[in-house]
Order: structure tokens, then C-alpha cells, then sequence
């Protein structure tokens, strides 16, 4: 058996060439669905973002797989354990999947796992895939797609850095290591921001460009100095809440010149 982690970026319109023709030779797809049950093929009661991963399956005429997402503890006090913990049960979740298919974990066949955004950023489907293979022996490879850190770049029409100056691209939780080594160009992801307690309060006169769900229904778009546009992102975010059901944010923060 291969399998295939297939970077779908925010649906079938960011599928690049490369990952149409790899979608093209799998003989099923397979995603975490936080509501279905295991095994399960595609119907009522998906999530969201497991629907739009059904909108890419449906344009290569692909049966999608439905793999159960454990729950996960969003407030832990020890947050590596907790998250080791999920990956273990999101692994055991997908084992089973494929040990219930054909072609299954003993099989020759070609699977394709189809993953949010780029695998590369902040995504568990590596560490998951890699334990398989080193369970069953299972061929894998990865191929990127269009990650939220290019699409914010994109939609903002603008760098990341300013000239010769580095990026650094962290947790929203992470933000106040990053601003306390002097970083001054930073990618925050993977929750969402304070905009009103430390650090955020001394940040004023720094540049934002923020972006919610870019890509997909509920995208908004904010820029401007932060003391001016702290509002205006935390209605922004709440309108894509509302529109889409569900929030995935990021922003660029930039110190002044």
C-alpha cells in the first residue's frame, strides 16, 4: 500500500497539477471528519471543513473516507502531552479505516490523504503517516499545496519581510517568545489573538494584516496600524464566524520601520 499526503490548500481551486494527477491515480480518499463514525462514507452531518475536502473528491470522481477525529483537549495544562495524545488516537483512527478497506493496509493499493492547507505548517498528517508506515511498512510521500501563509501574503499583495529581514512564523501562543527575541516580521497562527492584553496592548504601533478563512466562505481581510484596527478585526472575525460556522485566522504583525 502507498500512501499519499495530498495538500488541497482551501478546496479544489488551490489543487495544483501535481496533486490533480496523484488524486487522479488513488483508488479512495481518506479525511478526518470530526462528526462521523468509523469508516463511514461521505453523507448529513460532516463538518465544514470535511465538506470542502468532499467538494475536491467529487471534482475527480473519488470516493471519500471518512476517518473519526478524536476529540482533543484545547486547554491542557501540559500541551505537548495532550497534543501527543490526540495524534496517538488520530492514528489508531486511521489504522483501523484502512484495516476495514480494500485495498487496505495489507493491499497494494494507492491511498490519498487529503490535508488542509500545506502539510508543512502546523499539520499532524506527517507524524500520523509516518507512525503507519513504520507500523506496516506502508510507502508514503507528501505533495505540497497552498498553504494560509501564502494565501495571506496574496490576498494582502504583499511580502511576508521587508528587504533582507527574516520571517518568523509561530503559534498564537507562542507570541510573546517571539516578541521578546526581537523578532520583527511574524506569522501567527493556530488560535486566536488577544488584541487587547500584553503583549498585544504594547504593540500600537505596529502594522497588522490579518485574514480569516481566506480562500473559502467567511474570508475578511484587515490591515492598517493596530491601535486603529483592533476593532475592526475582532468584527471581522465574529462576521466570519457567523458566516461559515467556523474561523481559521492568521495575521502578519510588523514592527515599525
Amino acid at each position: 500500500m502507498k500512501i499519499r499526503i495530498l495538500g488541497i490548500g482551501m478546496g479544489p481551486q488551490h489543487v495544483t497539477a501535481e496533486v490533480a494527477r496523484a488524486i487522479e491515480g488513488t483508488d479512495y480518499l481518506v479525511a478526518y471528519d470530526k462528526r462521523s463514525t468509523a469508516g463511514a462514507r461521505v453523507g448529513d452531518g460532516t463538518d465544514e471543513l470535511f465538506a470542502v475536502r468532499q467538494r475536491v473528491a467529487d471534482v475527480y470522481d473519488k470516493e471519500l473516507v471518512a476517518i473519526p477525529d478524536p476529540e482533543r483537549d484545547r486547554q491542557p495544562d501540559d500541551y505537548k502531552a495532550a497534543v501527543a495524545a490526540w495524534h496517538k488516537a488520530r492514528l489508531d483512527a486511521l489504522e483501523s479505516v484502512l484495516l476495514q478497506r480494500a485495498p487496505g493496509l495489507a493491499d497494494g493499493g494507492t491511498i490519498g490523504f487529503l490535508a488542509w492547507g500545506d502539510p508543512a505548517f502546523y499539520d499532524s498528517t506527517v507524524r500520523i503517516v509516518t507512525a503507519i508506515s513504520e507500523r506496516t511498512g506502508a510507502e508514503w510521500d507528501v505533495l505540497p499545496g497552498v498553504s494560509a501563509v501564502q494565501l495571506l501574503a496574496a490576498k494582502h499583495r504583499m511580502s511576508l519581510h521587508r528587504v533582507a529581514e527574516p520571517v518568523h512564523i509561530t503559534a498564537v501562543r507562542r507570541l510573546p517568545e517571539a516578541l521578546a527575541s526581537g523578532q520583527r516580521n511574524i506569522v501567527a497562527m493556530l488560535g486566536e489573538v488577544d488584541w487587547s492584553q500584553p503583549p498585544m496592548d504594547g504593540l500600537g504601533e505596529w502594522q497588522v494584516h490579518w485574514g480569516s478563512n481566506l480562500g473559502a466562505v467567511g474570508e475578511r481581510l484587515v490591515s492598517g496600524r493596530l491601535d486603529d484596527v483592533r476593532e475592526d478585526i475582532i468584527r471581522a472575525r465574529q462576521e466570519a464566524f457567523d458566516e461559515a460556522g467556523w474561523v481559521m485566522d492568521l495575521c502578519l504583525l510588523q514592527g515599525p520601520k
